[in-house]
């Protein structure tokens, strides 16, 4: 018994060190890739960081040239915005490439994307330090909405707003919102529509480093469900083993004592008939 409990405990380790190893190597794993094109791969400053000089623009990079019509604010920390328009910039290689999924026939597929294609958004002036937030909404290329906020801290010199400057208070187009809404034409021709990238092919994904939407299932939890599932039905089995063998066992059990009953009845007669051979010995020597 003893030896079917240790046998039984090597399954459930053995079972449990694999689900841990999937689980790791599924975590390792990216998630289903996001289909959209020109998402965010890095800002200056970058998310989370702690300026304290005074910037005059903050520079939002993505892996396509934003929509003619993108949408930039950059709030302070009472929620009053601070910026003044925006324009292109320069692009600039990145530091590190952006990986962006694409679907072909059927499959996602990787590209890598090296270049950033700069929104240099004003700061018309910092007047508190505190927590500053950096918003933006675009369309790419394929008509997904590219939106999302890079935050930081802002520590340095308050600075005064310029002569006659008031803080807007303008929201994104009507034709953006309906592009990024999936109401309007995606379509070149359309109002509002992207601008294609430059330096990079038309057609190729863009990536997004920081700002990455997850808007598919985690390819890491299939694999994971499937472990947990196999691990489910291994251990019930293992529990049910011990137990069917140990009825077999009690079942074996009252044949085994009725055939050692049954052996000791025949060994019980055996005597009866030795005890009659010797008792007819002495008699026929006696008739001789």
């Amino acid at each position: 018994m003893r030896s079917k409990l240790v046998t039984v405990r090597k399954v459930l380790s053995r079972v449990v060190a694999a689900l841990a190893a999937t689980v790791v190597v599924s975590l390792l794993l990216p998630v289903t890739p996001a289909s959209a094109h020109g998402q965010l791969a890095t800002s200056t400053p970058l998310k989370g960081t702690v300026v304290r000089e005074p910037l005059t623009q903050l520079a939002l990079y993505f892996t396509e040239k934003p929509a003619s019509n993108a949408h930039f604010a950059i709030s302070g920390p009472n929620g009053s915005r601070v910026d003044n328009g925006w324009s292109y910039g320069e692009p600039k290689r990145l530091d590190k490439p952006v990986t962006e999924y694409f679907m072909v026939d059927g499959v996602f597929e990787p590209r890598l994307y090296h270049t950033g294609f700069p929104a240099m958004v004003t700061v018309a002036h910092w007047p508190a330090k505190g927590r500053y937030t950096a918003s933006y909404l675009s369309v790419a290329s394929d008509g997904e909405a590219v939106r999302g906020e890079v935050t930081f801290d802002y520590q340095g010199p308050g600075t005064a707003a310029p002569a006659g400057w008031s803080a807007p208070t303008a929201g994104p187009d009507p034709a953006l919102l309906a592009q990024a809404e999936g109401e309007g034409s995606t379509t070149s021709g359309a109002t509002g529509s992207p601008v294609a990238p430059t330096g990079t092919p038309a057609d190729d994904p863009a990536g997004a480093a920081e700002e990455q939407r997850d808007t598919g299932f985690p390819a890491w939890l299939i694999p994971a469900l499937i472990v947990v599932t196999v691990s489910a039905v291994v251990l019930v089995a293992a529990r049910r083993r011990p137990a069917s063998r140990g009825a077999s066992t009690a079942d074996r059990r009252p044949a085994g004592a009725a055939s050692r009953g049954g052996a000791a009845t025949r060994k019980s007669g055996s005597p009866t008939r030795k005890t009659g051979n010797r008792s007819g010995g002495p008699a026929r020597r006696g008739r001789r």
